[in-house]
């Protein structure tokens, strides 16, 4: 913000201003952004080496996009941050509702300041932030609410006819002139109104209630969809699909620790009233879940398994951790796996089941899920260690009882009784020793829940573990 831009068309034009359309501007930025060696899309991680060019690849084209994946893959998040490559501020015909260009006006309204003050017409500023429009398609989205309609009301205080254009009260795509405009979920909206946004786009004339009126709109237009409705026989019309210059996939994470990075970074953990720490084991466990979910037939892979899965479940578990903080008076929030399972609303939610999954239920399927995460990260922390020593304790009538809301120096002295674990979690790193009661009480919980889901002892809904039952044989792999 600067008090010596221009504030009238004639100073507009002496300062050297030339107008150039919304690619242009977003093209010079992008370039000069590629040049400086600048992060194009900050806090968006997995997609540098897929998405990310592509994007780049549309905008230096010129090309309208649409980004089709499935939900939790940061999709309306790009959208947003691409008003970053706009100009700071865009100078506007003052009063104008589209944005007019001081020096090259559409409007009617424009086209008449222009005539009556020429010079002296006032020039206001708009920050880019002004300058995106997002709309949530839905079935009962009407032309009115993306293109206009009349309003009589205009009509009666100007005295115009209602054919007059002055009469119009403008849509969200006509006030999205000269900046972006970015429609979700494209394929739910209705083929009269992806008619309209084609004729827009493509003829640069439009119809309210009957009367033509040309309105060559500067608007980059972008869109998000899930492939499964973006098809030549789904919900989008082959015109408006045609007219789309770029189709780009997302994805989710590929890495287990790409998600970890992703959840830590949208995660709310830091709390005010205790400190938190949350054992490594801990959150990659909960992003296994994540990706096992995105493999598990029982549930419908078509609406996918969000990103938001693990970041919400990472902060119920620091929740379900931190009311076990305060009813004990602990100074430290440590989470343990207890409180994944105390977590499990968070995982249900979170999932649409198919036929066969409705018949085991999402609480039992999350269950699973939880034990399958555990086995996959005990493994992969300490996969070949000798458990023998453990199982035998138990095989010889042991049993332990770990409550959740037990405190982490109880939960502690409890695994100390059963031989070689607290030795086991320190030899092999998952808790270092110089780690927390809390950290180790988490990581002994780990081992114990690996050999439960591998069927080499049994672990009970209220979190005793004892005596393996063998009815059925231990899964593979």
């Amino acid at each position: 913000m600067t008090s010596k831009r221009p504030s009238t068309v004639g100073e507009l034009k002496a300062s050297g201003y030339e107008p150039r359309s919304v690619k242009d501007e977003l093209r010079g930025n992008l370039i000069t952004r590629l040049k400086a060696g600048d992060e194009i899309f900050p806090g968006i991680i997995g997609f540098e080496d897929t998405v990310v060019p592509m994007i780049v690849n549309a905008i230096l084209a010129q090309h309208d996009f649409i980004l089709l994946g499935l939900r939790g893959q940061a999709k309306s998040r790009i959208l947003r941050q691409l008003v970053d490559l706009l100009d700071p501020e865009m100078p506007i015909l003052e009063g104008s509702e589209i944005n007019d260009d001081p020096l090259a006006p559409i409007s009617k309204y424009a086209r008449i300041l222009l005539e009556e003050k020429g010079d002296d017409a006032p020039v206001a500023w708009v920050a880019r932030d002004h300058r995106f429009v997002e709309k949530l398609a839905t079935p009962d989205v009407t032309v009115a609410d993306i293109i206009g309609d009349v309003d009589p009301i205009k009509a009666a205080r100007g005295g115009h006819i209602l054919a007059d254009e002055l009469t119009i009260h403008y849509g969200l795509l006509p006030r999205a002139n000269r900046g972006i405009f970015a429609m979700n979920e494209l394929p739910d909206l209705a083929g009269k109104i992806q008619v309209g946004l084609f004729n827009i786009l493509q003829e640069g004339d439009v119809q309210v209630k009957g009367y033509p009126i040309r309105l060559p709109l500067d608007v980059f237009l972008v869109f998000t969809a899930n492939p499964e409705d973006y098809t030549a026989r789904g919900k989008i019309i082959t015109p408006l699909k045609d007219r789309i210059g770029a189709e780009i996939q997302t994805h989710y994470p590929a890495e287990v620790a790409l998600g970890m990075e992703i959840t830590r970074q949208e995660a709310w953990i830091e709390r005010d009233d205790v400190p938190i720490e949350v054992p490594d084991f801990i959150a990659e466990l909960v992003e296994q879940i994540a990706f096992l979910g995105r493999e598990d037939k029982r549930i419908d892979q078509r609406s996918g398994v969000s990103q938001r899965m693990p970041i919400t479940v990472l902060e119920s578990v620091v929740s379900s951790a931190e009311r076990r903080a305060l009813l004990l008076s602990e100074d430290q929030v440590v989470p343990r796996i207890a409180d994944i399972y105390g977590s499990l609303p968070a995982i249900t939610g979170k999932m649409e089941l198919e036929y066969e999954g409705e018949l085991h239920g999402s609480d039992r399927i999350a269950r699973e899920l939880i034990s399958s995460a555990a086995r996959l990260v005990f493994q992969e922390h300490a996969g070949g260690s000798n458990i023998d020593e453990i199982v035998e304790y138990f095989e010889g009538g042991g049993a332990l009882q770990v409550g959740s809301d037990s405190s982490a120096e109880v939960c502690v002295q409890g695994f100390e009784i059963v031989p070689g674990l607290l030795d086991l979690v320190q030899s092999v790193g998952l808790a270092p020793k110089s780690c927390s009661d809390g950290w180790r009480a988490g990581a002994c919980e780990l081992v114990l829940e690996a050999l439960a889901a591998d069927r080499k002892i049994t672990r009970t809904a209220g979190g005793s573990f004892a005596k393996a039952r063998h009815e059925n044989p231990p899964p593979q792999g």
